[in-house]
């Protein structure tokens, strides 16, 4: 029999927290994500991590040089390749409300290339599959990324990749 994760790590209480732990909880829960769940769930064992790790979600998922649309198209397309069921439901309401097709995000839940792609979806989503397939990606879908999506949003792009990867 499989432990499910949060049997292995739950949720830390608040009074077995050391000093570090509350400090990053109280960070986690003052900002945007407004509490500590998912990921953070198992990240809080190693503080400095979660702390960190956590300011770069933020930015990727509210400053990024991406599209919110494309980035959250992109979240479901990573968390879709790792299983990771997290964040896949935490994400749909947010594609759906950022203007991805339900038919989209039915092709990724099935785990099929989606049919109806804008430009930037197509490029963003051959550029993360191949990335995720070859840890790597070829030189014309490189250049067709930056061509789109410009030199910072193609490093955005890629720390998106690693992000939702790490967290998964």
């Amino acid at each position: 029999m499989t432990m499910e994760p949060e049997d292995r790590m739950p949720l830390i209480p608040r009074e077995q927290m050391d000093e570090a732990q509350r400090a990053a909880a109280d960070e986690l829960i003052a900002g945007p994500r407004k509490g500590v769940k998912g990921p953070f769930i198992p990240l809080l064992r190693s503080p400095q991590l979660m702390a960190r790790l956590q300011k770069v979600g933020e930015y990727l998922r509210f400053e990024s040089a991406l599209p919110k649309r494309l980035n959250e198209f992109v979240t479901l397309v990573v968390s879709r390749a790792w299983t990771q069921q997290f964040e896949w439901f935490t994400h749909v309401p947010l594609a759906l409300q950022a203007g991805t097709s339900a038919e989209t995000i039915d092709s990724l839940r099935e785990g099929r290339r989606p049919i109806e792609m804008s430009p930037e979806e197509e490029i963003a989503y051959d550029f993360t599959t191949e990335l995720l397939r070859n840890n790597g990606v070829s030189d014309a879908t490189y250049e067709g990324c930056v061509e789109m999506l410009g030199e910072r949003g193609v490093v955005d792009l890629i720390a998106l990749v690693g992000y939702f990867t790490t967290v998964s």
